[in-house]
């Protein structure tokens, strides 16, 4: 876990722009992909503070980095921190909002401000999920259709589609809500820990919505990120145990077993990391309120429908 006294590598001065957004970007070895995303933020109207955890392995992206113009300060905590240097992150911003950016990813113009506004004017609204694009070509990510067509009924009180998902490098949070649920839970460190959060801030009353109208560009070229898929899967595992019914993490559970009995990749060390991971999740565990709870149901057979769809010839 990240020590709350890490200091500051690099100062900032102030500029002008819109002072209610910071970006809140996460690195680990990867100073040239990181190098674009800063040029793309510095030129970004809103003129937003920027905030890197790096979690490199050694100093070079500190020294590559260092001055940049984006850059407001820089957290070099002691070990990789995953997900969670955006807790770390959101702890050191002085701004009422936060983004999300990874070292691959950036905002384009306008859509800082226009997410701030919709905070503003929206007090209940706890997330936004961005329309995301990918490469140079500015593909549709396929969560866009997910998010758009989520089955949760509109509320009178938040903007967009309300939704209990989003990508975690394409969405803006409230900092007040965001450090009231702890932000992303420690238990999943990374892959797939969007879920938990956007239960955890559902179930304290804060409002998520996807707002089309913010774009996120995502360029994740050619590096990836291996053992991802072995991470989401025993992560979904942990998230429903935390927070789902016990027949829904029986029905999970089993499905992995099978997945790693059937060899499917990673299947297996997802299956081994969950069981290890099991005292911890079931002593934290609590459930979701009903109405939380509900909407997942609705989420659930959103996702269950595309399954069919995908594998009918």
């Amino acid at each position: 876990m990240c020590p709350e006294h890490v200091p500051g590598r690099a100062g900032g001065f102030a500029v002008a722009g819109d002072p209610r957004v910071t970006v809140a970007v996460i690195t680990r070895d990867r100073v040239a992909s990181l190098l674009r995303t800063l040029d793309a933020l510095a030129a970004l109207p809103e003129k937003p503070p920027v905030i890197v955890v790096d979690n490199s392995r050694d100093d070079k992206t500190y020294r590559a980095v260092l001055g940049h113009p984006a850059l407001t300060r820089l957290l070099g905590p002691v070990g990789n921190t995953g997900a969670l240097g955006r807790n770390l992150a959101v702890r050191h911003a002085r701004t009422p909002y936060v983004a999300f950016s990874d070292d691959d990813s950036w905002w384009e113009p306008g859509s800082l401000a226009r997410a701030a506004d919709l905070l503003d004017r929206h007090r209940r609204l706890g997330l936004l999920a961005a329309r995301t694009l990918v490469g140079d070509e500015a593909a549709e990510d396929p969560l866009n259709a997910v998010l758009a067509a989520s089955p949760l009924p509109a509320e009178p009180d938040l903007p967009g589609r309300p939704v209990l998902g989003f990508l975690g490098c394409a969405c803006v949070v409230r900092r007040e809500a965001f450090l009231a649920v702890g932000g992303y839970h420690p238990l999943l460190f990374f892959g797939g820990e969007e879920t938990l959060l956007a239960y955890d801030l559902a179930a304290q009353g804060w409002g998520l919505a996807y707002e089309p109208g913010l774009r996120a560009r995502h360029h994740p070229g050619n590096h990836g990120r291996p053992g991802r898929s072995c991470l989401v899967r025993r992560n979904h595992v942990l998230t429903v145990c935390l927070r789902r019914p016990w027949p829904v993490v029986l029905r999970a559970g089993a499905d992995l077993a099978m997945a790693a009995a059937a060899g499917r990749p990673g299947a297996r060390r997802a299956l081994k990391e969950a069981l290890e991971r099991l005292p911890a999740a079931l002593a934290r565990r609590r459930t979701l309120p009903p109405p939380v709870e509900h909407a997942a149901r609705l989420l659930d057979r959103q996702s269950a429908g595309r399954a069919e769809e995908d594998a009918a010839p």
